[in-house]
């Protein structure tokens, strides 16, 4: 738990302060006494007596019992004010607004350790260092501007970077979002965002606390804290979006498997923020978009009226909707007609709406009624009214607040003439709504939150797991890649399907490996990881004789130790895998196979474990899976059996974690269920 000191300090001292409000030490000070701190605020500088009238201590050692500090000298300097004041003035929080820690090298981070010491030694709570600081209800330690209208049901943000976080605050406020606290945690020595969070989970009231949590992330230090607490607070009522920030990789990653390949600490941060319910973002106006989403009713059906007294932004917004999954569907003219009849000859009723440039606020009331009333079909409203600055349209908002407050649907507001309206919009503004000023990125931005899933139970049963089994070939081989009799009981340990097959290492064997398993035969090398690459994979051998030739030139290629045979079998071909992400854990990865994984790389990711539901929703999320379905009189696959597969494998990686990569590729699948028929198994014991 966090020291209580941090948000509800009964007195604050702000070390480097300064007359000058240009400075983070003048303007701290400034924040405070402006934001009506309730106790005593005092201030330290070698220099004053007094500093913005409040009393002046030349040292901190002349300090009297203070719960808050903040730090705003030379990095060099802060370490010993710390330490005064953690372990002689009972300081229990300390912000440090100076750079010149770790973000600058191993003397800054050594400057650092020694703060988190002294703050550790008594159970003291640490903001920063490099922050512009925090704003709660009861104080507002930060000296950047602009500070937000407090609003106990506002949002919640934490930063990792303050200056990001201003610039988000600059988009939020003209859209009308309103704050409960602002953490701004820079280098995070020791709280970080993780911590934070866990904080707001663990204090959470629901009649008292902000449901509407936003993040900006540029390092995810702990991924486990931020799912669990993400999860919880979900869980609880609350809604979060992030923005992870450096999702690009420089450079490219060797990997020897798909799975290795096409997983990355990027698509791990996806699978995280999916698994936690986070709604993810990729900027600042995406995030302001999705929390003002948040603050109006939940969207429950994907069908959307757009009303509009302009042509382009409503083509413009019905692309978005679409492309984001969402509907824009025709209303039944028999329906519509009355409605119609109501409004300005011209006016279409078609979807999008369109009541005219001449519509007047009674037309848009009559609309948004009908769609209340009249048409089931709809299940949410996007009012796009903006004015060319011909006439006032106090009456146009002064309706639709009305309206949104009465609709038994969600009604949403796109104002786009933010110039020409200012004082109109501003008015509706100022009655607790928000306004989303680019229709395409709000279309967006609802697609993305209706489509981010709830957090689902994953808990697994591990019955027919045999774990002995699975856990004595770990033990018993080194790290590196399985050999296929060991694949082979890992498979068969967790409940994965598999086709027949025998590894032989003579010509003799393999003759007898033939007659047991029966023709048409796959042979494939055993020892080199691309198979195909050397000319280690020969398909459908139909005699004894093909079988001994083939054997002798295969057992030629260089690093063959032995080889795989396996019957022909026939399906589509699929594939199931897994990959370990520091930090994250394992990613369990379905899709495609073939040309599929290949070239268009058709994949689902996942973050350990995954329950056979979440991996068929993983499913029926790939670009192909109309084809797992059956098109055009082909045999379809049995989509049931492959997100049995994908479960037995986060089963797999349960009781065996050394597993770094694994690939099934390819699976078969058919209509009678799936098979796997090559798999590719890497372990590391020493991680």
């Amino acid at each position: 738990m966090i020291a209580e000191q941090l948000f509800k300090p009964k007195s604050i001292v702000v070390v480097g302060a300064s007359d000058d409000t240009s400075k983070p030490g003048g303007k701290i000070v400034k924040h405070i006494v402006d934001g009506k701190f309730a106790g005593p605020v005092y201030t330290v500088n070698p220099k004053a007596d007094t500093i913005q009238g409040l009393p002046c201590y030349r040292n901190v050692r002349d300090l009297p019992q203070v719960d808050l500090a903040v730090i705003a000298v030379a990095a060099k300097f802060a370490p010993e004010a710390v330490q005064v004041l953690t372990q002689e003035k009972g300081t229990r929080a300390v912000i440090i607004i100076s750079a010149g820690f770790g973000e600058e090298g191993h003397e800054g981070k050594r400057l650092e350790d020694q703060i988190v010491g002294y703050c550790n030694a008594v159970g003291a709570a640490l903001i920063g260092p490099n922050c512009t600081g925090i704003l709660t209800a009861h104080h507002h330690s930060i000296f950047t501007t602009p500070i937000p209208e407090y609003d106990p049901q506002g949002c919640d943000f934490i930063t990792g970077s303050g200056a990001t976080g201003v610039f988000i605050l600059e988009s939020a406020i003209p859209a009308g979002l309103r704050f409960a606290n602002i953490f701004a945690v820079g280098n995070s020595a020791q709280l970080g965002v993780e911590e934070i969070l866990e904080h707001l989970d663990e204090t959470f009231d629901p009649a008292t606390s902000s449901h509407v949590k936003l993040l900006y992330i540029e390092n995810i230090r702990n991924p486990q804290k931020l799912l669990r607490h993400a999860r919880s607070l979900i869980g609880k009522g609350c809604r979060i979006a992030a923005v992870k920030a450096g999702s690009s990789e420089a450079g490219s990653r060797a990997a020897t498997s798909h799975t290795g390949a096409l997983a990355s600490s990027d698509v791990a941060v996806d699978a995280l923020f999916r698994k936690a319910g986070i709604v993810r973002c990729y900027g600042r106006q995406d995030l302001m978009t999705v929390a003002s989403i948040f603050q109006l009713p939940a969207l429950k059906g994907k069908n959307i009226a757009i009303i509009t007294h302009a042509g382009g932004p409503a083509v413009m917004l019905t692309d978005a909707l679409s492309k984001a999954g969402l509907n824009v569907p025709g209303i039944d003219p028999l329906k519509a007609a009355p409605l119609k009849e109501k409004l300005f000859p011209g006016s279409s009723v078609s979807n999008p709406i369109d009541f005219l440039a001449t519509g007047t606020a009674e037309h848009l009331g009559l609309i948004i009624d009908a769609c209340n009333n009249d048409f089931d079909e709809i299940d949410a409203m996007v009012v796009i009214f903006g004015t060319p600055g011909l006439t006032r349209i106090f009456d146009v908002y002064k309706l639709l607040d009305e309206k949104m407050k009465t609709s038994r649907k969600p009604i949403y507001p796109v104002l786009p003439a933010v110039v020409t309206a200012k004082e109109e919009i501003d008015e509706f503004l100022s009655k607790n709504h928000v306004n989303f000023a680019d229709e395409v990125v709000f279309g967006s931005a609802l697609g993305r939150v209706f489509h981010t899933p709830c957090p689902e139970d994953d808990s697994l049963g591990m019955d027919g797991v045999d774990k002995a089994a699975i856990r004595r070939v770990i033990e018993q081989n080194p790290d590196g890649y399985l050999d296929p009799g060991q694949i082979q009981i890992l498979l068969d340990s967790c409940g994965v399907p598999r086709a027949g097959e025998a590894v032989v290492r003579s010509a003799e064997e393999a003759v007898g490996a033939a007659d047991r398993l029966g023709y048409p035969l796959v042979m494939k090398v055993v020892g080199p990881v691309h198979k195909s690459d050397v000319g280690g994979v020969v398909l459908n051998v139909k005699d004894a004789a093909t079988v001994r030739c083939e054997f002798e030139r295969m057992i030629k290629i260089k690093d063959t130790t032995a080889v795989l045979m396996q019957p022909m079998l026939s399906g589509m071909e699929i594939f199931a895998g897994v990959k370990y992400e520091p930090k994250f854990g394992h990613m369990i990865l379905c899709g495609l196979g073939g040309i599929f994984i290949e070239v268009l790389k058709d994949v689902k990711s996942g973050l350990a474990p995954i329950t056979a539901s979440t991996a068929k929703t993983m499913i029926e999320g790939l670009k192909g899976y109309k084809m797992l379905q059956g098109v055009r009189g082909q045999e379809g696959v049995d989509i049931e059996a492959f997100a049995k597969v994908v479960e037995s494998l986060s089963k797999l990686v349960a009781v065996a974690p050394e597993i770094q990569e694994m690939d099934i590729n390819p699976l078969l699948g058919n209509a009678k269920g799936v098979v796997a028929v090559d798999a590719r198994i890497r372990i590391e014991k020493s991680k």
